[in-house]
């Protein structure tokens, strides 16, 4: 469960942004993840409900989007959606993919006090 880790590194974040930005306490984190990377949302939320217990996080509401999986596709030269690794490209079936976003995990916004 890879979660957890993620959950702690998000609170890192969050305790390194107050230090240098100077908020005391976090409301709500809004995050991005891509489809590829391997996180399961309900146990992130778990993760995070546990992790931040007693911190300047403690409460926050986390909302998690779903950013779009993309591709570069080296035989038709265009950037493609898919939806999983190894897909073929929609556009000519070939299977040359490079990929370009979808397996990151970003805070994108926060509400803070």
């Amino acid at each position: 469960m890879h979660e957890m880790a993620l959950a702690e590194s998000i609170l890192t974040t969050l305790q390194e942004q107050a230090r240098r930005q100077h908020y005391t306490r976090v409301r709500t984190v809004w995050l991005e993840i891509g489809p590829l990377a391997s996180v399961e949302e309900q146990s992130l939320r778990f993760s995070f409900d546990v992790v931040v217990k007693g911190t300047l996080a403690d409460g926050a509401r986390l909302e998690i989007e779903t950013s779009p999986a993309q591709a570069w596709c080296l035989q038709c030269c265009k950037s493609v959606a898919v939806a999983r690794r190894f897909d073929a490209c929609p556009e000519c079936g070939g299977h040359q993919l490079q990929m370009t976003s979808g397996d990151e995990l970003r805070i994108k916004e926060l509400e803070v006090d």
